[in-house]
């Protein structure tokens, strides 16, 4: 009498946590931009304003005319005329302070422009990761289908060799 292999019951596994259960579980996608954006204080918003002004290459052009109206006027005017008559040392002054009223704004529409290079990036980063979660979403879904398929098969299956086995163990008492 040739001996059968003695079959082992499988280890019950715990199920996987469901898609349902998986969705409730995670907390919502937020913008933060936009989030920081609402709890700006006045006094912070008419800051942000004044910067995103004042960082445009329109305020450098303006600040940048006025000053050279200034300085040629002062200097190219009759006489009589000129407001603000040029000394030695204030001369000296004046250019270093025309070199710092300049590049203020420069520096500032540089910053700007950083920032709202790095705002899109930002804003595209969200966009890939949202795109992302929803492609998890669908394998997630497909494979919580095909968990459920195996399971139907492994049910299936289990009665099937049930009745063999126990067609066997009848013919063999």
């Amino acid at each position: 009498m040739a001996q059968t292999p003695r079959r082992t019951a499988l280890p019950k596994l715990a199920a996987p946590m469901s898609l349902a259960e998986f969705r409730k579980k995670r907390s919502p996608l937020r913008n933060v931009n936009k989030d920081r954006r609402q709890k700006l204080k006045p006094l912070d918003r008419l800051a942000l304003w004044i910067t995103t002004r004042v960082g445009t290459m329109g305020f450098f052009l303006i600040i940048f005319a006025w000053t050279a109206g200034w300085l040629a006027w002062n200097f190219l005017a009759p006489t009589p005329l000129r407001f603000d008559p040029p000394m030695g040392f204030i001369l000296y002054l004046f250019i270093s302070n025309v070199i710092q009223i300049l590049l203020m704004p420069l520096i500032m529409v540089g910053q700007n422009v950083q920032g709202s290079h790095a705002e899109a990036r930002a804003e595209h980063d969200l966009q890939v990761n949202m795109k992302a979660e929803e492609e998890i979403e669908v394998v997630l879904t497909h494979l919580e289908y095909q968990n459920q398929i195996l399971m139907q098969l492994m049910s299936a299956l289990q009665a099937q060799t049930g009745g063999v086995l126990a067609n066997v163990t009848r013919k063999e008492t």
